[in-house]
């Protein structure tokens, strides 16, 4: 009975690596920006948003999943969201991108998986609109995805994401600590050479300067010269893109939900999409030729909601000034760059499709090197 036990532990071993409990930066001592981050550091800091996962790890070959964000409660496709798309890279298939950029709005949440799983990701999510009390006589809805491709560690080509497993991630959804890493969307991806996966971070302005939350979600599955806080860690460990004809491929993806409760019109909420996306090139992010970036940001202010069936024809809602943007755009920065070292320092080994191996960000070597630069 104990061989028998001990074979089987052996078996689950490539699988149980992804469970493993790492350290964040903030808790070594690194502190990313000048902005006080929320009470959580993450995504659901921005009142009534929530996060869900549904990760799948089947065999030795499925390495996948989805994660939802629910911009706020009710029924967001009667009462729709301000928000706003950026294409650093079009690389990629963000579906529903044309209407957010025409109408200026969100009406579903929003769902990151893989490329292939992007049909049946869609499929989830218009279910769960049309399921919605209220929406009985809906014809028409815009399911809001997107991917990046984790071919690497999966087997994409199976199309394992079901309708079902994102009608989970929606439902499981919900307040409090995010779950980072190897999980949901990010379980199969790959950042920088080492294991990708979820990050998120958040940042609180000070009251003298208007006391706004910008929270945001990262789904990291790219490449280019790793920085951490400025630190030239790729350049140290000797792992980073063009270093020699072999190493990591540069071309993946990374997807960037910001939301805020600061009451910005769709203007200024894609200016500040705009710079989440300066976040991502200050980790050393190159925006390849083959790697789709986007960036996905929504207002969850209260005053300045959609009604899908307006009472009155002028809308008399009041926005941000431009004059009062800076301090917002300069947090989505800041808490963009965490999200996606969060995300390194979270995710774990990971054995995959074609018995590949992707190590997890060696902190062992990570953290000396923080330290010569007087980051710790």
């Amino acid at each position: 009975m104990q061989k028998q036990f001990f074979l089987a532990l052996l078996f689950l071993a490539p699988l149980c690596v992804c469970s493993q409990e790492r350290p964040l930066p903030r808790s070594i001592g690194l502190k990313i920006g000048v902005i006080n981050p929320g009470k959580l550091n993450a995504i659901t800091d921005v009142p009534g948003v929530k996060v869900g996962h549904e990760t799948i790890i089947k065999g030795d070959s499925i390495r996948t999943g989805v994660t939802a964000i629910i911009p706020q409660s009710g029924n967001i496709f009667q009462l729709k969201l301000a928000a706003a798309i950026f294409s650093g890279n079009g690389f990629g298939k963000l579906a529903g991108s044309t209407q957010v950029d025409e109408l200026g709005n969100l009406e579903t949440p929003i769902i990151l998986t893989n490329t292939l799983g992007v049909a049946a990701a869609m499929e989830g999510l218009i279910e769960h609109t049309l399921s919605q009390p209220g929406n009985e006589a809906v014809q028409s809805v815009n399911a809001l995805v997107g991917e990046t491709n984790d071919s690497y560690l999966n087997d994409i080509r199976g199309r394992h994401v079901s309708r079902q497993n994102v009608l989970n991630a929606i439902d499981n959804a919900k307040e409090g600590q995010v779950e980072q890493g190897a999980v949901g969307a990010g379980t199969g991806t790959v950042c920088f050479g080492f294991k990708g996966g979820i990050g998120t971070s958040s940042r609180t302005l000070p009251q003298s300067l208007g006391g706004y939350t910008v929270g945001v979600l990262v789904q990291t599955n790219f490449g280019g010269v790793l920085q951490i806080d400025g630190v030239p860690v790729g350049e140290e460990l000797g792992k980073f893109s063009f270093s020699d004809k072999l190493l990591n491929n540069v071309d993946g993806s990374c997807m960037m939900v910001v939301a805020t409760d600061a009451p910005l019109d769709a203007r200024n909420l894609e200016r500040l999409a705009k710079r989440a996306f300066m976040g991502m090139a200050k980790t050393g992010g190159i925006a390849s030729n083959g790697s789709g970036d986007y960036v996905i940001a929504f207002s969850t202010a209260a005053a300045i909601r959609i009604p899908h069936q307006p009472q009155t024809p002028v809308s008399t809602t009041g926005y941000l000034h431009n004059d009062f943007t800076s301090q917002v755009f300069m947090a989505a920065i800041e808490a963009t760059e965490e999200a996606i070292i969060n995300s390194l320092f979270s995710a774990t080994t990971t054995r995959g499709r074609s018995s590949r191996l992707v190590e997890a960000l060696p902190l062992d070597k990570v953290i000396p090197i923080l330290k010569k630069y007087n980051r710790l």
